[in-house]
């Protein structure tokens, strides 16, 4: 990331309605697994809908550098081949700006029997801890020392275990599915992450001929197989972005269509956008969504898929900022997850935080402001806030923002919104 990055800023002049239609892209966190599954097998791995962020670059780097061969067609289009793995280090410079590094530990372990990995750092809310994956490797026979900030793993075939998730974890069950599909023997694991972007793993992981079933439920079967082959693979819209862009529109009162978008891995936020007031339709490839009337407002209550994401929580909070009425934002996941109270509260929001809830009372209009962004989906909310706001908002540290939606500037400009990037 260039010096002039980290200066950016993003320019917002609020009050205008979006309109119009835009393209969803891929998903970061189905994108992230999938690229590590790539080290699962000699052949190549052809993958489409790939979203162009920082912490896709960043893992293309980090794979490059273990000896995974790289073919970039288009933005959206990436071959990896892993047949020369000669290096299964993932070094703290890489994985210090991103958590998601961590998913090389488990195709590593299992298909080179050996992985050094940094322990990660990434976004600021909170602690995410590794000690599942590292107890799930041990139960399927590997060896792991943690020393000097890294995790240090060995291990001959790994053999199927039974492993029961202490807590539900996302990274947690990719990593032990993947190291799973190359053990000897069956793995079960249960109280498994129930998310759309496990199941789109396990379905990529299975288009390379690996023995899943049960991604998307609480428990996940893995018949482990002697080796993957290459494979095709298209990988899924991104809920998230359909979800911020959707509770833009509403907030802001417009009409807008989101192409490429699914539906029905969004039910708990399109439920709440529903309640709110907004009109939602939608078919196969597609989410429209026009609001009409100002918002009500609507409680929340984060908890893992799926029921309503943490990772739309701060979007919410905005929409709820300028409802009729008040409502209480309740967050299970991450203990500081409410780091842009105090951001929107400068652009008059009425928000009073207690422990792990926010009771948030609705105002008539937002005013501009200088805003600060300190992390991925906190950003997020700063730009809708902006985007409803009377007046002039400028966003710093917007390098957030880039980690996870594809140019967010250039959609909102197509839809409308006065807002441009400066250095």
């Amino acid at each position: 990331m260039g010096e002039n990055r980290l200066m950016q800023k993003l320019s917002i002049e609020g009050g205008i309605p979006l309109q119009g239609e835009i393209r969803i892209s891929g998903a970061k966190n189905a994108a992230l697994p999938i690229l590590c599954a790539a080290l699962l097998s000699d052949e190549a791995l052809y993958l489409e809908n790939v979203p162009h962020l920082k912490d896709v670059t960043t893992m293309l780097s980090l794979l490059a550098q273990m000896g995974v061969g790289i073919t970039v067609s288009s933005p959206q289009k990436v071959e990896l081949n892993a047949g020369k793995i000669d290096n299964p280090v993932a070094p703290y410079e890489l994985v210090k700006t991103m958590r998601a590094s961590i998913l090389v530990l488990g195709p590593l372990l299992a298909k080179t029997g050996r992985a050094s990995v940094s322990l990660p750092g990434g976004c600021a809310i909170g602690l995410r801890p590794v000690d599942l994956h590292i107890k799930g490797l041990e139960a399927m026979g590997a060896e792991i020392e943690v020393e000097n900030g890294y995790i240090q793993a060995k291990a001959g075939r790994l053999r199927g275990a039974r492993i029961f998730m202490d807590l539900v974890s996302v990274t947690g069950t990719e990593n032990l599915m993947m190291a799973a599909s190359l053990a000897q023997g069956v793995t079960v694991i249960e109280n498994a992450a129930r998310e759309p972007e496990v199941l789109d793993l396990a379905n990529c992981l299975n288009a390379m001929g690996a023995r899943i079933s049960g991604a998307g439920t609480d428990t996940i079967t893995i018949e482990g197989v002697d080796a993957l082959h290459g494979a095709s693979h298209k990988i899924m819209p991104d809920r998230i972005e359909s979800g911020t862009f959707l509770v833009a529109a509403a907030a802001s009162l417009g009409k807008i269509k989101l192409n490429g978008a699914k539906a029905d891995i969004l039910d708990a936020v399109l439920d709440k956008l529903h309640e709110a007031g907004a009109h939602v339709s939608f078919d196969a490839d597609s989410i429209s969504l026009e609001m009409k009337d100002r918002p009500k407002s609507v409680n929340i209550r984060t908890a893992p898929y799926p029921a309503f994401p943490t990772d739309m929580q701060a979007q919410f909070m905005v929409l709820n900022s300028v409802s009729e009425g008040s409502a209480l934002i309740t967050e299970t996941i991450f203990e500081n997850r409410f780091m842009h109270v105090q951001e929107l509260c400068r652009m008059g929001a009425h928000i009073e935080v207690e422990g792990n809830a926010a009771m948030v009372r609705g105002r008539d209009h937002l005013g501009g402001a200088n805003v600060m962004a300190t992390d991925l989906r906190a950003s997020a909310s700063l730009v809708i806030a902006g985007l409803v706001a009377r007046g002039h908002t400028t966003i710093e540290r917007i390098y957030h923002i880039d980690r996870g939606y594809e140019c967010i500037e250039e959609k909102l400009a197509q839809l409308g919104a006065r807002i441009r990037r400066i250095d």
